[in-house]
C-alpha cells in the first residue's frame, strides 16, 4: 500500500459516512423484509438531518435567487451520485419552470459519460473541475453548488475554490461535520446523516439527504423569481400531452375559468400558461398580457397587481 493510499485510508476512516456499523454485520442473513425495514427505518432520520440545517438552506436560497434575478446562472458540480444528483435536479428545471438554455446546469466529473458508467480518477482532479467551470465562462452573477456526500471530493471542493476566486457565489452541499467543501463556500451546508446500512455506501442516505436540498435550492429559489403562482406551476412548459393536460388544470386551478375560456386565453397566449392565466384575470389580451408580464419581471402576481386584479 502506497503513502498515498495510507493517508486517504486513514482520511476516510474519520468520515461519519464511512464508518463501520458492527450491529449491521451479519445484514445480509436476515430475512429480506427485516432489511427492507431496517433500511426504511434509516431513511426516515434524513429529513430530520435535513431539518437541522434548514437555516443555512434558506440563506443560500435567498443568495442564489439575488444572483438569478440579475440573469446569473445556477450550476451544480459533483461526482459519481453528488454529480448525477445535480445533473437530475437541472435537468427539471426547464419542463417545470420554463428556464432558458443554460439557466441552470449540472456538471459532472468525468463529463456525460460519468452519467451511466464511473470514470476513472475524475473525481479526484481539481483541475478537470476547473476547466468544466471555465468552459461555462463562470462570473460574478452566477452561483456554484459543490456536491459531496464527503465534503473531501476533490472535483467538488475544487469546483467551489474557482468558482469563488471568479467571483461566484459558492454553496457546499455535504453529508458530513467540518467537511472541506462547506469551508470552501461562502455558504456551508452541512446533513450529517449518520453512517449508511452499507459503509461508505453513500448514494443512501447521502444521496436522498443531497436530493432533498436540491429539490430547495431550486423549487425555492423558483419560488422567489415569481415561476409560481401559489403553489401552482404557472411557467410550466408543456411539451408533452401530459403537461399540456397540466398546463390546462393550472389555469383552472388559478382561475376558475371554463374549458372553452381556458382554450382561447392559451390560444391567445400561444400556449403561455402564465399569460393565459392573466388574460383570463386581468381581461386582457394575449399581447397585453407578455407586455405586463415582462414589465413585472415575470412575476404573475406583480403584474396583476397593476391591473386591479
Amino acid at each position: 500500500m502506497t503513502t498515498e493510499h495510507r493517508s486517504l485510508r486513514s482520511e476516510l476512516e474519520t468520515l461519519t459516512t464511512e464508518a463501520f456499523r458492527p450491529e449491521l454485520a451479519e445484514i445480509d442473513t436476515l430475512p429480506t423484509l427485516d432489511i427492507a425495514r431496517l433500511m426504511n427505518g434509516e431513511d426516515a432520520g434524513v429529513a430530520g438531518a435535513v431539518a437541522k440545517r434548514l437555516p443555512q438552506i434558506s440563506a443560500a436560497i435567498d443568495a442564489i435567487a439575488t444572483r438569478m434575478a440579475q440573469g446569473g446562472r445556477l450550476v451544480y458540480a459533483g461526482a459519481g451520485t453528488a454529480g448525477r444528483l445535480g445533473i437530475l435536479d437541472a435537468s427539471e428545471c426547464p419542463p417545470t419552470f420554463n428556464t432558458r438554455p443554460g439557466q441552470v446546469v449540472g456538471v459532472i466529473a468525468g463529463g456525460p459519460e460519468a452519467m451511466v458508467t464511473s470514470v476513472e480518477g475524475a473525481e479526484d482532479s481539481a483541475q478537470l473541475a476547473r476547466m468544466d467551470l471555465d468552459a461555462l465562462d463562470i462570473g460574478a452573477a452566477d452561483t456554484v453548488v459543490g456536491v459531496s456526500a464527503s465534503g473531501r471530493t476533490p472535483y467538488a471542493v475544487g469546483a467551489v475554490e474557482h468558482a469563488r476566486a471568479l467571483g461566484a457565489l459558492t454553496v457546499g452541499l455535504s453529508c458530513n461535520a467540518g467537511s472541506a467543501l462547506a469551508a470552501a463556500a461562502e455558504h456551508g451546508i452541512e446533513v450529517v446523516v449518520g453512517p449508511e446500512l452499507l459503509t461508505g455506501s453513500t448514494r443512501l442516505k447521502a444521496g436522498t439527504a443531497q436530493k432533498l436540498v436540491l429539490n430547495m435550492l431550486s423549487t425555492i429559489t423558483m419560488i422567489r423569481l415569481g415561476k409560481t403562482y401559489g403553489n401552482l406551476m404557472v411557467d410550466v412548459r408543456a411539451s408533452n400531452e401530459k403537461l399540456r393536460a397540466r398546463s390546462r388544470r393550472i389555469v383552472a386551478l388559478a382561475t376558475g375559468a371554463s374549458d372553452d375560456e381556458i382554450e382561447a386565453a392559451l390560444t391567445a397566449t400561444d400556449g403561455e400558461v402564465k399569460a393565459a392565466v392573466l388574460v383570463i384575470l386581468a381581461g386582457v389580451d394575449g399581447p397585453t398580457a407578455a407586455r405586463l408580464l415582462e414589465e413585472s419581471g415575470g412575476r404573475l402576481r406583480a403584474a396583476l397587481a397593476t391591473t386591479g386584479g
